[in-house]
């Protein structure tokens, strides 16, 4: 297998040559094109209980297997922001991640939900991903993406986390002392402590919503 990451960090695609017989774990309606010797197969990775996990954590309920069958064959693999990608090697490790970051794989690589107990409230959701395994993960980010050596702790807006490793655990925190910005503050802070790497993202979808949000089409009331 061939990988090149094109027309980053702004637009990223990750065009990816499969040898005959090789596949690749791809997140639905994330395949932008691919090449006739390319077959497609949606299945309920790990069965029913590991595809509700999935789409606990905020990825699909099933995956899409691509496999080049009668010849090798390229596809192209977008992620659903306009971003960068990261390649992460994985050896019999785990990582975590926020919802909507995970790509596609390949190798001996399982999905499923983390709770992340009630701080996941005030971060951006409840439950994120966990992958572990062994084998190449593709996972993405709004905007370009930093990667950071933690060595003892690290404060990240909850809008820009992507992605930690197993090694790394976190707390949630807000800016200012006093009850109304608890009550109205708009940042919320991840405190990551220990050792390891986290990656961060130079956009927020959250803050893009919010942006976008006085500009919607509002239906007038009928007055009569």
């Amino acid at each position: 297998m061939k990988y090149d990451i094109v027309c980053a960090p702004s637009y990223s695609l990750l065009e990816m040559t499969l040898n005959e017989g090789e596949s690749v774990i791809v997140e639905p309606g994330s395949m932008a094109w691919m090449d006739t010797t390319v077959k497609p197969k949606t299945e309920m990775k790990g069965g029913l209980f590991a595809g509700l996990k999935r789409r606990m954590g905020g990825e699909s309920f099933f995956l899409n297997t691509y496999t080049a069958e009668g010849g090798s064959g390229k596809i192209g693999i977008a992620p659903g922001y306009s971003g960068d990608i990261v390649v992460k090697e994985l050896n019999d490790e785990t990582i975590y991640m926020e919802r909507g970051a995970y790509l596609c794989h390949l190798g001996n690589i399982e999905t499923s939900a983390t709770w992340e107990g009630f701080k996941g409230i005030f971060a951006e959701g409840m439950l994120g991903l966990r992958v572990s395994g062994t084998g190449l993960l593709f996972f993405g980010s709004y905007g370009d993406i930093q990667e950071v050596e933690v060595n003892g702790s690290y404060t990240v807006d909850n809008g820009y986390a992507v992605a930690w490793e197993s090694s790394l655990d976190y707390s949630i925190s807000f800016s200012g002392r006093k009850i109304r910005h608890f009550l109205f503050s708009e940042q919320f802070l991840c405190q990551y402590h220990g050792n390891g790497k986290l990656w961060i993202q130079t956009r927020s979808p959250r803050n893009l919503a919010a942006w976008v949000h006085p500009f919607r089409p509002v239906q007038s009331k009928d007055r009569n």
